[in-house]
């Protein structure tokens, strides 16, 4: 991330923790908790969209899932905590009850200062790297955090629109305008714009002026955001305007308020879907039918139970990593029976990946200095 954005990231943030400062203890959910009496690793997980959102949060948790199936005398808990302004006061609140606590979500940044408070907790940060009180990224010694080129995903989300689109309008629809949403966003542009120069599309992006983003520098962004993680109502708003655009192809990065964009594209008729984060083809049942073309994947529960394998190992150590195609850490679906793609469309992703493997695609993102429209590999 670059150094000019964190300052404004942790005023921002900041002045929400002030506001939710007085949040009392929150309560553990029964669902979450696979306690084990005489635990040796307690692993707590907290959340704004909840550990069964079937999207970034419960990719995190079946990482941890993944761990205590392994270790049976682990234990994990996991808290909800939907208002933003509350989710940094919600860690303190917990922070002496578990020896490690996973952090999906961007609003996590701060954490930093927390953690240097206590040392002898570890912390595994996902989609965020950890700031200090000055609002610089720091590394820090119990801080394993990871993020992702999202825009690289994105951008297999785009190519693979624009292929499919039979109206030639596609859109991404996203939760809120924080770094990873706007890379998914400026990603999946730049895939259409790809395909279309490429593989002989025509695709448009649809955008609706009204649910246009505002980034965490102050900048607009455009695109299609519903200005929360959890809110299924609006959600559905977002994606019936834009099917009422003529949009055919969604593309969801939204959280929980994904699943009114889901459905509302289930009450239309020959609108397609694709997921976000994690395989989301069950999601897309309609009746005998599924409308989810494929789902863009960040392969987070994988690197969240190694990082815990670490700690039980005591080879854990604090690194801020980033993880894209170059290490196999995003990636699309492709698994026969879960996708509606092409043989076609299929073949050209192929290709499409081993090029942003290579590095010589690179996708626009917030803050690599690249535009949807021009970017390395155009």
């Amino acid at each position: 991330m670059m150094n000019r954005t964190r300052k404004f990231l942790l005023i921002a943030l900041l002045l929400l923790l002030a506001l939710g400062a007085a949040a009392v203890r929150l309560s553990v959910s029964d669902t979450g908790d696979t306690t084990a009496a005489g635990s040796r690793l307690r692993v707590g997980i907290v959340t704004t969209s909840g550990v069964d959102d079937g999207s970034f949060g419960q990719d995190c948790y079946n990482g941890i899932l993944e761990f205590v199936r392994t270790h049976p005398d682990a234990s994990v808990n996991d808290v909800k905590e939907p208002d933003v302004s509350k989710v940094l006061q919600a860690v303190a609140d917990v922070v002496a009850d578990y020896d490690v606590l996973v952090l999906p979500g961007f609003q996590f940044a701060p954490i930093g200062v927390l953690a240097q408070d206590n040392p002898d907790s570890k912390f595994i940060l996902v989609d965020a790297s950890p700031v200090d009180a000055d609002g610089a990224e720091v590394k820090l010694p119990n801080v394993y955090s990871m993020v992702f080129h999202e825009e690289e995903s994105g951008f297999l989300a785009g190519v693979a629109a624009a292929l499919e689109s039979r109206t030639k309008k596609v859109a991404v629809a996203n939760g809120m305008p924080y770094p990873p949403n706007v890379n998914y966003q400026y990603g999946f542009m730049s895939g259409v714009n790809y395909s279309n120069k490429n593989f002989g599309t025509d695709a448009v992006c649809v955008e609706l002026p009204s649910y246009a983003g505002t980034d965490v520098t102050g900048a607009r962004v455009g695109g299609n955001y519903v200005g929360d993680f959890a809110d299924e109502a609006t959600g559905k708003v977002v994606g019936t305007a834009l099917i009422g655009q003529g949009v055919d192809v969604l593309f969801v990065a939204a959280g929980a308020s994904g699943n009114g964009v889901f459905a509302a594209a289930k009450e239309a008729n020959g609108v397609c879907l694709i997921g976000c984060d994690v395989d989301q083809y069950d999601d897309g049942a309609k009746g005998s039918a599924n409308i989810m073309l494929t789902s863009a994947l960040k392969v987070m529960h994988t690197n969240v139970a190694r990082q815990l394998q670490a700690i039980e190992d005591g080879a854990f150590s604090g690194k801020n990593d980033v993880l894209g195609a170059d290490t196999d850490s995003i990636g699309y679906v492709s698994t026969a029976g879960r996708n509606n793609l092409s043989d076609d469309s299929i073949e050209k992703l192929n290709e499409v990946y081993a090029l942003l493997k290579s590095g010589k695609i690179v996708p626009a993102s917030n803050f690599n200095g690249h535009t949807p429209t021009d970017f390395p590999g155009l």
